[in-house]
């Protein structure tokens, strides 16, 4: 299935979702966003400081600079809006959900509802209302889908393939027809073409586009809608505001709102963007896509969460007449090795291994294993500090970087300068410390020791370890673990990860003995060096637990085992063993739950797909209990605003 294949994310992207690069196979591991369907535009977005910057000159170029003919008009953006009944578009492809979860899907920012940066204040709402919508139209000298000289109200529009996308658009197009005399021309073009490095959304080659973001607990989107981040030739196409939207109000809050680790002043600053979008209306939220998972009737405490793995409360649950649970999976993990694995089935299986110390439900972090999460003043600190030529900062491009003339940085001030090799500069500097709950031990009973997480640490960040991004272990300047529960991390002057609380670096079980036959049989995890642990089965196999569950057996093509960790710091899991079953596809998974064979299948196996409406119908007839979910993913239409 789609979503089991790997987001593209760009390194940047992985600070800002603040998936901390841990030995998750092996030890702890931050709070994780589950990856959802694959993703068909990434996010990238500059480095988040703590105050407001002034925000750079916009590029000038010739191109796409002449307004569009017809979606240059405000009115007709909005009359577009008006005219697009969004609940029958989810109705065409979700037609299990309920009236009242259909509704529940409907955004009018692009953030969900739920999200804590949300606002309704002040935000302009799209109800499906065709008499405005034609009032709007009328207003912009179109009436009757044509305008004064007859020329019709035609626009191109530009979206994927997929049979998903094909059956909303289908409905879209008669709609706009129907509703207000508007002609849309529907391209479905491939993936490979509409989300290319030098076609389709990359050049600006539409005029109106459909494709999916997936949102996150922190919300960017600087180079989504910052005036400086429209990609033209002559900034080499860099950038993801493709609309060509400049609204330097907007543009201001968006680089306010993630230059600032304030949350309060951050919600401030992305209730104006939110406002100022909705009211320009230069992207129309359509809906959050939906996924679904499905479990045994009888199982208690089955509460999946859209921005978590639906096993994050896993020693909770309970089957009662049962001590074995069985999880259905239609693709088999390469590895539990999630440095270099982060399918959703590997971070899902590790997962049972390991004792989280963050959650992240609800778009939002929570602490576990942490006795708390740091906020500046209360276990984290944000200093002004002076910097000279030859020290290690972190520049704009998100990288570390020796200072020297022309180095551009964000200063104390929040004031992006390239700096002239001689004036006095003062960039911030941001230190936290975590604190773990006492009593952690590995699945044999040992503590987790200071020894463990200086593994955790030097192998992750170990250049030959087979990770694909290295930014978080680029932008420390020093980690040190002060003792068998508390950790520092001082980061490079400049840095400013606005999610920084929510945690460092894991353990790996150093005295972890190797059996496997090879050069290192009989000696321990700690004499391995980074470049082999990949293919250690130790590590990428049978590594050692300190969460709910540990491994006890893995039949290759067939099933893993899980059993309760005796060891384990936390609540003893109620249910005794879990069994991961692995199946040729979601119908013969469905089909396995239906006969009882199969006690749960979450999301990166049951998905939003036809198979959704059988367990939906079982459910109906009291066979099994389904929870459907609206994803953090979301389809939206977006409107260039300029032409070639």
């Amino acid at each position: 299935m789609l979503k089991q294949q790997l987001l593209r994310r760009a390194a940047v992207l992985f600070v800002i979702a603040m998936v901390v690069p841990l030995i998750a196979a092996c030890g702890s591991q931050a709070a994780q966003q589950p990856i959802k369907e694959t993703v068909v535009v990434k996010e990238t977005s500059a480095p988040v400081k703590e105050t407001v910057v002034v925000e750079k000159e916009v590029t000038k170029d010739a191109s796409f600079t002449t307004p569009h003919p017809i979606l240059g008009d405000v009115k007709v953006r909005q009359a577009i809006a008006y005219c697009t009944n969004r609940p029958e578009l989810i109705k065409s492809v979700y037609p299990f959900l309920t009236e009242e979860q259909q509704k529940g899907l409907l955004m009018d920012t692009f953030l969900p509802k739920n999200h804590w940066a949300a606002t309704s204040d002040g935000v302009t709402v799209y109800d499906f209302n065709p008499e405005k919508g034609k009032a709007l139209l009328k207003e912009a000298g179109w009436e009757d889908g044509a305008n004064k000289d007859g020329a019709p109200l035609f626009l191109k529009f530009t979206t994927t393939n997929a049979a998903f996308r094909q059956t909303w658009a289908t409905v879209l197009e008669q709609q706009l027809k129907d509703n207000c005399g508007i002609t849309i021309s529907r391209t479905h073009a491939p993936g490979s073409w509409w989300f290319g490095d030098t076609t389709g959304l990359a050049r600006r080659d539409f005029e109106i586009g459909a494709f999916a973001w997936v949102g996150q607990a922190d919300p960017g989107g600087v180079s989504l809608y910052a005036c400086n981040q429209i990609p033209l030739p002559s900034n080499n196409w860099e950038g993801q505001n493709s609309m060509g939207w400049c609204n330097e109000k907007a543009s201001k809050a968006i680089v306010a709102a993630n230059n600032t680790l304030d949350r309060a002043e951050r919600i401030k600053q992305y209730a104006i963007v939110q406002q100022e979008f909705s009211k320009d209306m230069v992207s129309l939220p359509l809906f959050n896509r939906v996924e679904a998972a499905a479990a045994n009737k009888k199982l208690v405490n089955f509460k999946p969460n859209p921005t978590e793995y639906y096993t994050y409360n896993i020693e909770d649950w309970e089957l009662p007449g049962k001590d074995t649970a069985v999880l259905g999976f239609t693709q088999e993990p390469a590895s539990l090795y999630t440095l270099v694995e982060s399918a959703a089935v590997a971070t899902t299986a590790a997962g049972l291994l390991s004792a989280k110390m963050v959650t992240s439900l609800d778009y939002d972090y929570q602490a576990v294993g942490f006795t708390k999460l740091p906020k500046l003043g209360d276990g984290a600190t944000n200093t002004d500090v002076d910097v000279k030529a030859g020290d290690m900062v972190w520049s704009t491009k998100g990288e570390p970087i020796a200072l020297a003339k022309d180095v551009e940085v964000t200063d104390a001030t929040g004031a992006t300068v390239k700096w002239d090799g001689t004036s006095p500069l003062k960039l911030k500097q941001l230190t936290v410390s975590f604190e773990t709950k006492p009593g952690m031990k590995w699945q044999d009973g040992s503590p987790i020791t200071k020894a463990d997480y200086e593994l955790g640490h030097k192998t992750t960040c170990d250049k030959d370890s087979g990770a694909t991004t290295f930014t978080f272990c680029n932008s420390v300047q020093t980690f040190t673990q002060e003792s068998d529960t508390k950790q520092t991390l001082v980061f490079l002057p400049g840095v400013q990860w606005p999610t920084y609380y929510t945690g460092g670096f894991g353990p790996a079980p150093s005295k972890q003995p190797i059996e496997s036959d090879g050069p290192y049989k009989g000696k321990t995890l700690a004499d391995v060096p980074a470049k082999d642990w990949p293919t250690l089965p130790e590590v990428a196999e049978k590594p050692w637990s300190n969460g709910p569950y540990k491994i006890t057996g893995w039949e290759k093509g067939q099933k893993m085992t899980f059993e309760a960790n005796e060891n384990y710091y936390g609540t003893a899991p109620k249910i005794k063993k879990i069994v991961i079953q692995f199946y040729a596809d979601t119908n013969a998974a469905v089909a396995a739950l239906l006969t009882g064979d199969v006690d749960v299948l979450g999301t990166e196996t049951l998905g939003a797909g036809a198979e959704v409406q059988t367990v939906v119908d079982a459910a109906a007839k009291g066979k099994v209990q389904v929870v459907t979910l609206a994803s953090p993913t979301w389809e939206h239409m977006d409107f260039n605003l300029f032409v070639k």
